[in-house]
């Protein structure tokens, strides 16, 4: 979409906005270079909070609890064969803890279609209390993340003389809006308070 330049009428309000042309040109130019993998590389991740490890004694107590979902939509795709091995290992069931960082305390609800062939499936995982699910539901959580976008003011764009331009997109941080943390029963003396990476 491009529109029209405005009429004005002097040369100095014409430089003015040729000047402020080019600088929306940078800036675009800018923005549309911010590719995902310039943003993962330059974006650090956000302070969050750390989750207490749940007690050993406190997770024998707790019951299993095994997730299924909510609804299913079957699919007219025939499933390809050459991905079995695939689908397997993503569907066992793994246990873990659910955290949704953006809404706290409220369960977390979505949509899956790992495969072509299988169903598409409504989840409605709880959250804060360990349960069992498939592998790529656990992995479809862990990936929800955003990246937080802000103006650099310490890069110089221009500077014709009698105005300097600050300010260039940059990556500021990596949200991590929802996260699924691994839960362990097993004991072993090798096991720290942070048995699993985050």
């Amino acid at each position: 979409m491009s529109l029209e330049k405005p009429k004005v009428v002097g040369s100095l309000a014409e430089k003015e906005l040729d000047k402020a042309a080019t600088q929306f040109e940078k800036f675009d130019e800018n923005i549309k270079s911010l590719t995902l993998d310039r943003m993962n590389a330059e974006a650090k991740p956000a302070e969050r909070e750390k989750f207490a490890p749940i007690a050993q004694v406190d997770l024998a107590k707790s019951k299993d609890i095994y997730i299924k979902p909510r609804r299913s939509i079957g699919s007219i795709e025939k499933f390809n064969e050459k991905f079995r091995n695939d689908y397997n290992f993503q569907s066992e069931y793994v246990h873990f803890k659910a955290y949704n960082n953006e809404i706290v305390g409220e369960a977390i609800e979505f949509w899956t279609k790992p495969f072509p062939g299988m169903p598409a499936q409504e989840w409605v995982i709880p959250v804060n209390k360990p349960v069992w699910a498939p592998r790529f539901v656990a992995e479809k959580i862990k990936r929800s993340s955003y990246h937080r976008l802000v103006m650099d003011e310490s890069k110089k764009v221009s500077d014709d003389g009698m105005t300097a331009q600050y300010g260039q997109m940059a990556v500021d941080t990596t949200i991590q809006r929802l996260d699924a943390l691994p839960v362990s029963t097993q004991r072993s003396i090798f096991m720290g308070a942070n048995s699993f990476a985050a």
